[in-house]
């Protein structure tokens, strides 16, 4: 099953249609503003304020905005037009001076046939007895903020090779060390050639096709997931209800896949949890001082686009089970709509126990089988892929789970060498060490927006008459008042965690009700200094968690535009206001991820690592919310 819009939208939050595309171009184009050579850098929903959404009435006229952002030139003027399918007109129209786009995939495709045909680089490929130019892979990389005189006022990249021997082998086995290629994306020209030295060639292919990496095995049988009467869920357009949670799923061009209007069903009353939830930034620090690698430092939402590189699912592969897929709408950088078919998978799967307790004395068994409602999506950013799974439960918990793989960038070494900053992987072959920084945006909304943020950990009590065996520790809680003092990072020494509660609504027990974020898996920090160019370009990653209050244009952590960004710009800019967050409508900004110090077995190709948090309700419920869960069907241990 797949869903996509039929081009005329009934709610505020549909996804874009190709219609939608095709008109907000051509209202833009009318306005006679745009040039003809004009480069569409992104088309997408302008998505309403949070009290229109709420506002909509069924069969009520959608007032229908989308948001076109321009490049006119090889300079660093980028033009915002804000577009109304409804009124056909130009509502806005913004010229933002001195910032880059993203990078666009028809300069970067320029880049390479420019720079594999630049004499400079075809030299520095003969020096190193590489006669084939066509089996060498360029990869255009953002450039960052160095200083460099090439960055001064154009948008460019450093492009790196790595060499193949036919065309299916691993791009990534064979880097071609110590060649940097300086490329003025605008203005379409090579602005400089660096060659830093020959390192060796790795000697090996790395291949990871099964062809080429010995017998398959032969004792896995066969796994099949069976539904005979369908799925629990149902979807209408882009809203989805299973269980008692009903959303509507969206898609960003930059963030990828986002939940909308998150929403708990509690005996007939609709109970909201999250207005808006999504990777709002995400970073790739390089931890190799060296020329060579030092200024990796990608931001592969900001910069390149999550949703610009969504996959197409393929059952079997990337999802199993009974599958509804949502196909998603992009516009080239033409103007021209073009649909990612089957770009977000959503199923269920058992996850096994969801309760149980054999009573001794009672002589009462009772279990139930926990399931989970999976939405996923998978983005393939040069060498590395990045799965993103939303997860709902039946018990009211919601979870991100980041899985990262695909290819490590590498370094080519000398043989024999040890290097400090990296790990050996194949011969000839390592792996730098490196992060990878997500931020989520939580558009938190529980039971409204009247909403405060407390930090929550277990707190020892000292030894006294009130402690006699020094055993005792209790939860202490305090409330964030100002957005400075919510600057916090993660500690599990204390099982710290955040409570967003909401103190004009009680639950029976005359407790405000709440939903806590929890750390559940890696959560390091940005290690560069802070003081470093990438750690003022990603300032979100000096802290785990930040808490702003609403604000409809505060969307991406590192800012709009962090493309060759000198820094400061985002939460860091945002909270030195230190603006009030206490009964009022908050933001929780998390910033989670990991620490990748390479190992062999990451070699040609990484097996899945994992990463997230949790969301899960705290006196939201009055009891167990998941009691009402049926047992299994057709197995009476389960029950009696």
């Amino acid at each position: 099953m797949t869903s996509i819009g039929t081009g005329v939208a009934t709610h505020p939050l549909d996804l874009l249609t190709p219609e939608e595309v095709t008109r907000a171009v051509a209202i833009a184009r009318a306005s006679g503003k745009v040039p003809e050579d004009a480069v569409f850098v992104h088309v997408r929903l302008h998505e309403p304020p949070k009290d229109v959404v709420a506002a909509h009435t069924a069969g009520v006229t959608v007032d229908r905005e989308i948001e076109v952002q321009l490049v006119t030139g090889p300079g660093l003027e980028v033009i915002e037009v804000i577009v109304s399918l409804t009124a056909g007109e130009v509502r806005d129209w913004q010229v933002v001076e001195g910032m880059r786009p993203t990078l666009l995939f028809g300069e970067s495709g320029n880049a390479i046939g420019k720079v594999r045909a630049h004499p400079d680089w075809q030299a520095a490929m003969a020096r190193r007895g590489i006669t084939d130019l066509d089996l060498v892979q360029i990869d255009p990389w953002p450039a960052g903020s160095f200083g460099s005189p090439h960055e001064e006022g154009r948008r460019i990249s450093r492009c790196i090779s790595f060499v193949r021997e036919s065309q299916t082998d691993n791009g990534y086995a064979r880097p071609i060390e110590g060649v940097i290629a300086f490329y003025d994306q605008g203005a379409g020209e090579v602005l400089e050639v660096l060659d830093l030295g020959i390192t060796p060639l790795p000697p090996n292919r790395g291949s990871y096709l099964p062809e080429d990496v010995g017998p398959m095995r032969t004792d896995l049988k066969p796994l099949e997931i069976s539904q005979p009467e369908g799925p629990s869920f149902t979807v209408d357009g882009n809203l989805v209800q299973w269980q008692k949670w009903s959303f509507r799923v969206g898609f960003d061009p930059y963030e990828g896949l986002v939940l909308h209007t998150l929403a708990y069903d509690d005996d007939g009353r609709t109970r909201s949890v999250l207005h808006r939830a999504s990777i709002s930034e995400m970073v790739v620090p390089y931890g190799d001082p060296g020329a060579m690698h030092g200024w990796k430092n990608a931001f592969d939402a900001g910069e390149w686009g999550l949703g610009r590189m969504a996959n197409s699912l393929k059952l079997g592969c990337d999802c199993l089970g009974v599958i509804h897929y949502f196909d998603v709408v992009l516009a080239t950088e033409a103007g021209d709509p073009y649909v990612v078919e089957q770009a977000i998978c959503m199923h269920e799967e058992d996850y096994g126990i969801l309760w149980k307790h054999h009573d001794l004395q009672g002589g009462t068994n009772e279990t139930r089988r926990s399931r989970r409602l999976v939405i996923s999506s998978i983005a393939t950013v040069g060498n590395y892929e990045y799965g993103f799974y939303w997860y709902l439960y039946l018990d009211g918990n919601v979870q991100l789970e980041v899985k990262l793989s695909g290819i490590i960038s590498p370094m080519a070494i000398e043989q024999g060498v040890i290097p400090e900053f990296a790990t050996i992987v194949a011969p000839g072959l390592a792996g730098p060490n490196h992060q990878h920084m997500f931020c989520a945006r939580l558009d938190l909304d529980v039971d409204g927006t009247n909403n405060s943020v407390y930090e929550v950990e277990a707190e020892r009590v000292d030894a006294g008459p009130d402690n006699p065996w020094s055993n005792a520790f209790r939860q202490k809680a305090t409330r964030f008042d100002g957005e400075m003092a919510a600057r916090r990072e993660v500690n599990p020494a204390t099982s710290r965690c955040w409570r967003v509660i909401n103190p004009s609504q009680p639950n029976s027990l005359g407790q405000p009700v709440g939903y806590k974020l929890i750390p559940t898996m890696s959560t390091p920090t940005l290690l560069a200094h802070p003081d470093s160019s990438v750690g003022k370009r990603a300032g979100f990653a000096q802290h785990n968690l930040w808490v702003t209050p609403y604000v409809r244009e505060e969307r991406r952590a590192a800012g709009d535009y962090p493309n060759q960004h000198e820094g400061g710009d985002g939460l860091p800019r945002w909270t030195e206001a230190d603006r009030s967050i206490t009964e009022t409508d908050v933001v929780l900004w998390y910033t989670f991820g990991v620490t990748h110090f390479v190992r062999p077995e990451d070699w040609p190709v990484m097996p899945v690592e994992y990463t997230g948090f949790l969301l899960s309700p705290v006196g939201f419920f009055d009891r167990n919310p998941a009691l009402d869960v049926p047992p299994s069907s057709g197995n009476g241990s389960c029950h009696g």
